[in-house]
């Protein structure tokens, strides 16, 4: 036990890297040293002699962390690593069929197919037997077929109860055929095609399982069904498995991940005369004992977990801090103040991450650090204006406003996929060369003749259709209609991984609605009426008319604006920036201050896991992982109205809020400034002030909803449910309308005009 190698582990960290040669699962709470637990039990069982490099299989879920863990041995003992087994389980699938291609029936040098390939593949597969790509989605099949290999379940054993299916499971068949005719794999097939090597190849099974006396896989939590099962052959008698994982962690039951394997290896890999051992890791070397606290008491609710609880020997630290917006400008507008006063204390930006549940969540975020100058990037994805889907909507705005914009036109022509090839665009640009014009009076010529012509002047008769329709509507109904007759939200509806393009391109209008306010511009104002452009102010953000150089039509307005946001506020490499990222591409990362943004019902948790089995529970585990990136600061925010899918939304706040202790939470309040600072209150409930608030000042427009009574800030009012109050804010027109009034009794609330009923006190 003198051993350098155990140096400076805790007792439980010490347990679990000695254990005898048994089955473990190793039950690691975030934070808590598991990469160092895994990596020091490899170095362990061949520094005393357990275990010889040739008989330790190591399994990850991703390339870089099976580097970083050989980097690690490597640095840990004198032993030459490189040939060990130690990979991803594709990487290691691979490896295996490689070596016995045959018993696989597999070409020796048979290709790898990665997503774009497998695509192509379907296509061609499509057209040699003439299936109608419209009918049957390619993306569509592509997702199905994964879906269904990750069960491990060939089209023979698919269950097909409705015409559509039995089509799928028909072309799923064709498929396979064509990929063996070609001696191609998909990555979902390395590893059913090596699952099913070692389960009909007895001999072969032994023999991997008597070479194999430790498997050590990370991330068990992360395991599918078909992961599982492949496990499972390689376990023979003398194999101990050491499992590390953390069962309130698992987030991925959208990519096929099954938490119950947690539950189950207790069961599948204990023998008679050796019980699987639980080690649990709970000291946490990450986060304060406050963020701890409140981690632990949410991941409480969850019924279906093995049990951990979170401690660390540090200092309590801060209380966590909760903020309720009226709005999701407001929001914002708390974020990028806190997120100031940070930088003004010291705190690195990159050190500081704003996390968020859902990807077009970003985009008012990203607005309003752009207006406020502060460096920021998209962590695993792109900044709002960048994605390709709204880069494509964009495009096609573009060509209304602009008909000469050729790097619109190519952009859009065959997407989505309308069947106009590279040959056909090739002989476009040829005769738009020939004539000196752009390109979209050559595709109006007609010149272009067969199949691919007819398809181009569909093309061209939408494009007009559009710019008919939109010519009279107002700029986000405009947008609204783009993203319709265009085609991309239903081809983005049809890929089973869409939904965050579609959210994306309904908070495009949002985006367009919310630039009309800022640019202090009539919000039913035609996209064919010229205005003044917001976008040429020297600031770059929206500007009065006065202080612009040409009037445009807001649509290009509006367009300029978009190019300026997606422009070079990007932070430079190297830079320190702000890190915006979706809850999911947080896991893994730590921070020293963390806002979890967005918490209400609907959003987070998400409204489609109220109707799924087991939903609300990974949601909440998704919250537990939002928790526990922060090392020393929490800010937890809401709105109480956002604008989603082209509609202000009045919200219920989340759930997780209300299931964490009054004493670890501090709520702020907004100063009396719109948009201000925020100061610390006392205040035991989410969503209600207790600082007194008063009007707003320097605002006495008054406000009325369609056919309504006027109403000012100041006045006082009485609700048939909350009782007397006096009007503090106000903002909308019309439908839009709405006020916030400071109730004597109930406290803050915004109230729509149009619904709200309220009378003069």
């Amino acid at each position: 036990m003198a051993s350098p190698l155990l140096a400076n582990l805790n007792p439980e960290q010490l347990a679990a890297v000695t254990l005898p040669h048994e089955s473990a699962l190793i039950l690691a709470g975030a934070g808590s040293g598991k990469t160092r637990v895994l990596t020091t039990r490899i170095a362990w069982l061949l520094a005393t002699g357990q275990a010889s490099p040739l008989s330790i299989l190591a399994v990850t879920f991703t390339n870089k962390a099976a580097k970083e863990m050989m980097t690690r041995l490597s640095l840990m003992t004198p032993i030459h690593t490189r040939g060990m087994w130690i990979g991803t389980f594709h990487g290691l699938c691979n490896r295996l069929l490689r070596t016995h291609h045959r018993e696989a029936n597999l070409p020796q040098l048979f290709q790898i197919l990665d997503t774009q390939d497998q695509l192509a593949l379907i296509k061609r597969m499509y057209k040699t037997h003439n299936i109608d790509e419209e009918r049957f989605p390619p993306r569509q099949l592509q997702h199905f077929i994964a879906g269904a290999k990750e069960e491990g379940l060939r089209p023979n054993a698919v269950e097909a109860d409705d015409p559509l299916s039995r089509r799928q499971v028909e072309h799923y068949a064709l498929y396979e055929a064509m990929c063996q005719r070609e001696g191609a794999v998909d990555f979902a097939e390395l590893l059913l095609r090596s699952y099913e090597m070692l389960l009909g190849h007895e001999g072969l099974r032994e023999h991997y399982q008597r070479r194999f006396s430790h498997i050590l896989v990370d991330e068990f939590q992360d395991t599918n069904i078909l992961q599982y099962k492949w496990l499972r052959q390689l376990t023979g008698t003398h194999t101990a498995v050491f499992a590390v994982g953390d069962d309130d962690q698992s987030i991925y039951a959208f990519r096929g991940a099954n938490v119950a394997n947690m539950q189950h290896f207790e069961r599948d890999f204990s023998r008679p005369e050796v019980p699987v051992q639980l080690v649990k890791l709970e000291q946490n070397y990450r986060s304060h004992g406050h963020i701890l606290d409140a981690a632990n008491a949410l991941i409480k609710h969850n019924l279906t977990r093995l049990g951990k609880n979170l401690w660390t020997s540090e200092a309590k630290g801060e209380p966590v801090r909760a903020f309720a917006a009226p709005s999701d400008l407001d929001e914002a507008a708390f974020v990028v103040d806190v997120v100031k006063g940070l930088a003004s204390d010291g705190v690195t930006l990159s050190e500081v991450a704003v996390l968020y549940r859902s990807n077009a969540q970003s985009r008012v975020l990203e607005h309003a650090l752009f207006n406020a100058a502060v460096p920021y990037r998209v962590y695993g994805g792109m900044r709002f204006f960048e994605r390709a889907e709204i880069k494509h909507a964009l495009a096609y705005l573009r060509l209304l406003a602009a008909p000469d914009d050729d790097g619109a036109l190519l952009r859009i022509v065959n997407f989505p996929p309308r069947g106009i090839g590279a040959r056909t665009l090739e002989s476009l640009q040829d005769m738009a060369r020939a004539t000196d014009s752009a390109l979209w009076p050559a595709a109006c010529s007609g010149a272009a003749g067969g199949k691919a012509g007819a398809c181009l002047a569909i093309f061209v008769r939408m494009i007009e259709a559009m710019r008919a329709a939109t010519a009279g509507l107002p700029l986000p109904e405009a947008v609204e209609h783009v993203i319709t007759a265009s085609g991309l939200l239903a081809h983005y509806r049809n890929e089973k991984d869409g939904q965050d393009r579609v959210d994306n391109l309904e908070e495009l209008v949002n985006a367009a609605d919310s630039f009309l306010r800022e640019a202090d511009l009539p919000v039913d104002i035609p996209v064919d009426v010229p205005r003044a452009d917001p976008a040429l102010s020297e600031t770059g953000g929206a500007a009065p008319a006065a202080a612009v150089r040409d009037p445009v039509s807001v649509l290009t307005a509006f367009l300029s604006h978009a190019a300026l946001e997606a422009g070079d506020t990007q932070a430079a490499e190297g830079r320190p920036a702000l890190q915006l990222m979706t809850v999911h591409s947080a896991k893994g990362l730590e921070f020293h201050s963390v806002f979890v943004t967005g918490l209400e019902e609907g959003l987070f948790p998400h409204e489609n896991s109220l109707s799924e089995h087991g939903g609300v529970e990974e949601e909440r585990r998704l919250m537990y992982v939002a928790l526990t990136r922060a090392r020393r600061r929490l800010y937890l925010t809401n709105a109480q109205s956002r604008m989603l899918h082209g509609q202000v939304r009045y919200n219920v706040p989340s759930r997780f809020i209300t299931e964490l202790p009054a004493d670890l939470v501090q709520w702020l309040a907004p100063k009396r400034h719109r948009f201000g600072a925020a100061i610390d209150v006392d205040a035991s409930e989410w969503g209600r002030s207790r600082a007194p608030l008063a009007p707003r000042a320097g605002a006495s427009s008054p406000v009325r909803a369609q056919d309504g009574p006027e109403w000012r800030i100041g006045q006082s009012v009485r609700h048939t449910r909350f009782g007397l109050g006096i009007i503090i804010d106000a903002e909308g027109r019309g439908a839009d309308a709405r006020v916030q009034v400071n109730f004597r009794e109930a406290g803050v609330k915004w109230l729509a005009l149009e619904y709200a009923k309220l009378a003069a006190a």
